[in-house]
């Protein structure tokens, strides 16, 4: 029960929604369940109510709510030191780093808090790499339509979504958006100022888009002909979402820069990271760069516990296997109420057919069949299971979406 100075007891789920809609800024829109408790694959809300999370924070509970081994780890270390700043060194840095960059096959880590800092340190270290390798102090970074990394002032300046740009310029210059998945665009766009291709390997946000074959092999040539940088945003597709520890491993392409987040916290604290080569992480010197929280002690010793659970290859394994089912029994529903699915792993974007709801009628649909998931760009739904899910709950959520999209 929770009380307030200047009013009763606030017990019940539209108490709670109406304080959220008082006090807190409205730059969500939720839907009407209020959870109070978690676990694995389950949440339950404030009347007892369960339901499955078929979304896994875009990402950031791909091991589910309050996985053991990272409850473990984070006790652990809350009863030790949580934070010291960068000022001094501590005993997690290191290690987390070095296991980290082992996991991902890496040179170097720099680690922040959340994906937008990550990507926003990825942008920095590719312009400072420019400026001090190429003798460019004005270059270009190419991306893609369709982005989605982050809402920093930044990055909404090449984002092509209006609801994230509208009202917020002016706008940070230096980049050329292109369409995704075009490797002729790309290749046209690339030029002697480029710094750096920017691109999420699959992009979650726009509706889990995977690019045609062989686009980010012909990327990583195109950055190795104009000697630009390849950076890979794996905050939402990397650490096993797609069967793989980087989704960009499924072409066999390396990056020069990855940046991760999201399920590097393991669904306790924010943890994110710039991984990639030294030659150009190395390029920062102290001062040009820095975060009070950004590799803590706390956030260290979570991230290790994630890299442990992601060295068995066991979530990758699962992602795989599962990944095969849902893709399969999805595959079904196209032409019985949707219209098309996309995706790799355990992460799938469908559409719902036209005549049928919308992506938010949907998702209310599913949260009375006790299914909790989120929509994007109109029809789309968004599904992305915890990967400790069993077959039995993952056919359950399906068994529901098939339910709400045969309604016309």
């Amino acid at each position: 029960m929770t009380t307030l100075a200047d009013g009763p007891a606030r017990t019940g789920p539209a108490d709670f929604i109406a304080l959220d809609e008082r006090w807190s800024t409205h730059n969500y829109h939720p839907l009407p369940v209020v959870i109070a408790q978690a676990e694995g694959a389950w949440v339950t809300d404030v009347d007892g109510n369960a339901y499955l999370d078929f979304l896994a924070g875009y990402s950031a509970l791909n091991f589910g709510h309050r996985h053991p081994d990272l409850l473990a780890a984070a006790v652990e270390q809350l009863g030790r030191v949580t934070l010291t700043s960068r000022a001094f060194h501590h005993d997690q840095l290191g290690l987390f780093c070095s296991e980290l960059a082992e996991l991902t096959g890496t040179d170097m880590v720099l680690p922040m808090n959340t994906g937008a800092e990550a990507v926003e340190s990825a942008i920095k270290v590719a312009r400072k790499w420019a400026c001090q390798v190429k003798g460019i102090t004005e270059g270009e970074i190419v991306v893609a339509s369709g982005n989605f990394h982050g809402r920093t002032t930044t990055i909404v300046s090449f984002s092509t979504d209006e609801t994230a740009r509208a009202g917020f310029g002016p706008f940070t210059p230096g980049f050329v958006v292109v369409p995704y998945g075009d490797a002729a665009a790309l290749a046209e766009a690339i030029t002697e100022r480029t710094v750096a291709v920017l691109l999420e390997p699959i992009q979650g946000e726009a509706g889990v888009v995977v690019p045609p074959d062989g686009y980010l092999t012909k990327a990583r040539g195109l950055c190795d002909e104009a000697g630009a940088l390849l950076i890979a945003d794996e905050i939402q597709s990397g650490l096993a979402r797609t069967g793989t520890v980087f989704a960009l491993d499924h072409e066999r392409v390396t990056a020069d820069l990855y940046t991760l987040g999201k399920a590097l916290g393991g669904g306790i604290l924010p943890v994110s990271a710039v991984v990639g080569k030294a030659k150009v992480l190395g390029v920062l010197r102290p001062g040009e760069h820095g975060s009070t929280f950004g590799g803590n002690p706390l956030a260290c010793a979570v991230g290790r516990a994630v890299v442990g659970l992601l060295s068995t290859g066991e979530f990758q394994q699962r992602s795989t296997a599962l990944g095969a089912h849902l893709h399969s029994r999805l595959g079904e529903l196209v032409g019985s109420g949707l219209s098309a699915v996309r995706g790799r792993g355990l992460w799938a974007g469908v559409d719902i057919a036209e005549g049928g709801l919308s992506g938010r009628q949907a998702c209310e649909a599913l949260m009375t069949r006790g299914v909790l998931c989120k929509e994007t760009h109109g029809s789309t739904l968004r599904l992305a299971p915890p990967l400790m899910i069993s077959e039995r709950d993952l056919d359950q959520g399906i068994d529901a979406l098939a339910e709400v999209v045969a309604v016309a």
